[in-house]
């Protein structure tokens, strides 16, 4: 099969995408230019790749094999080139790394600290939720993610590097907040505001609470730590989020930090990559910063 590198490289935004305009966009071609880079894969390889059905694409067999070994080809060219880039001495290049939503309250000044430290160093930062996170190692597309609680089950080397407390908050005229030692018990007759299911600061509270035999009220579901923030200021409900997204909300005395019984709930934040990844040295360089510095850039926690 006569297959050439640019060929691979449009299929596999193609195929990433299920949209042919989508990756000429992303690759900046025309799309006729990469309908014709797949036209003759396609011709190369014998077999359809794509099937469309309506006005959408979809990959046959053969495609979902040809992207698999596309995406181990980049992958492995990468890597030669992060090879023959350290083999020069060369301390500089381009970090790719996903943050779960919470973490981006710090992880923008840990790139920023990095990139004093590092200064021809480019990035490429995804804030996103968990279940992208997750996609990402499983496709092995970032350097390297910074996120909480680590899915188990996947070949992954995960380092903890900061603990990530878990608080219940409320507008600062809410009656609980005038108390101590607020008991699990009593916090059953609130209303709560929630992360949407699936994201890891729900898991971890429904897991506390389910462990304490404690149900809790809940309301409205949020996508975000703003939007929950948001709700419990207007008196829509208390909220539970990390502590790392409060460092302005506290300062403006917007909302307080209950003392219940048993909180904060303690997590972790942790580093991951996919196991046997060989790292760049910019991206050891930035995992070994946020191993020994994380800590120095938090206000609270």
């Amino acid at each position: 099969m006569n297959v050439t590198f640019r060929q691979l490289k449009v299929f596999e935004a193609v195929a990433r995408h299920l949209s042919y305009t989508r990756a000429a966009q992303e690759l900046h071609l025309t799309q006729p230019a990469v309908s014709m880079q797949i036209r003759q894969l396609e011709e190369s390889a014998g077999l359809p790749l794509f099937e469309q059905m309506g006005k959408k694409i979809f990959l046959t067999d053969a495609g979902r094999e040809m992207y698999h070994y596309s995406r181990t080809i980049a992958q492995q060219l990468d890597e030669a080139e992060d090879v023959l880039e350290q083999l020069k001495g060369v301390q500089r290049g381009h970090l790719n790394i996903a943050v779960a939503s919470t973490a981006n309250y710090f992880a923008t000044r840990l790139l920023a600290n990095f990139a004093k430290q590092h200064e021809g160093t480019t990035f490429s930062l995804d804030v996103t939720n968990r279940e992208s996170l997750l996609r990402q190692l499983e496709n092995n597309e970032k350097d390297l993610v910074i996120m909480g609680r680590p899915p188990e089950g996947m070949d992954l080397e995960l380092e903890a590097f900061m603990d990530n407390p878990l608080v219940a908050i409320a507008p600062p005229d809410h009656p609980l907040c005038t108390e101590q030692h607020i008991s699990l018990t009593r916090i059953q007759q609130e209303t709560f505001v929630v992360r949407e299911r699936g994201s890891g600061t729900r898991i971890a509270m429904e897991r506390f609470f389910n462990e304490k035999g404690i149900t809790l009220q809940t309301g409205m579901e949020m996508t975000s730590n703003e939007a929950i923030k948001q709700a419990v200021e207007a008196g829509l409900g208390l909220g539970i989020v990390s502590i790392h997204t409060l460092e302005l909300e506290l300062e403006t005395k917007r909302l307080v930090v209950l003392d219940i019984d048993g909180f904060p709930i303690l997590r972790h934040w942790y580093v991951v990559h996919r196991q046997g990844k060989r790292l760049s040295p910019i991206a050891e360089a930035f995992r070994q910063f946020v191993l020994t510095e994380a800590k120095g850039f938090m206000t609270y926690g």
